[in-house]
């Protein structure tokens, strides 16, 4: 989705974009790489918390708590500037489309009529 945003931003005329954009879009590639690197952690936390203590445990709430904290933030930025990927489809789809192949002319039969049967 972010991959798809900067590439589209990268074909939009300047008219139809916003300064602010591809700062946004590095924002929340920042935070989804935070994410990404807290949530392998969680994983880690949850293998090595001691057996029985699973969900709803005072062990693995406070554990989910401190993950949650250290989310927070990301989530945040997420929430602040997660528009700009719907803003730049939005202009994407205004954009002018690109040129189409033009059209090939259409086949005749080699015939020309002679020696065409009749319907």
């Amino acid at each position: 989705m972010l991959a798809t945003a900067r590439l589209q931003l990268q074909h939009l005329p300047a008219h139809l974009t916003r300064d602010s954009w591809p700062g946004q879009l590095t924002i929340l590639e920042e935070a989804l790489s935070h994410l990404d690197a807290l949530d392998a952690r969680w994983q880690e936390t949850r293998a090595q918390l001691p057996e029985g203590a699973g969900p709803g445990s005072a062990a693995y709430v406070d554990a989910l708590d401190e993950h949650h904290a250290e989310c927070w933030s990301y989530l945040d930025d997420w929430a602040c500037h997660g528009r700009v990927v719907l803003d730049i489809q939005a202009a994407a789809r205004r954009a002018p489309s690109r040129p189409k192949r033009s059209q090939l002319p259409a086949l005749t039969s080699r015939r020309s009529g002679h020696g065409a049967r009749g319907r």
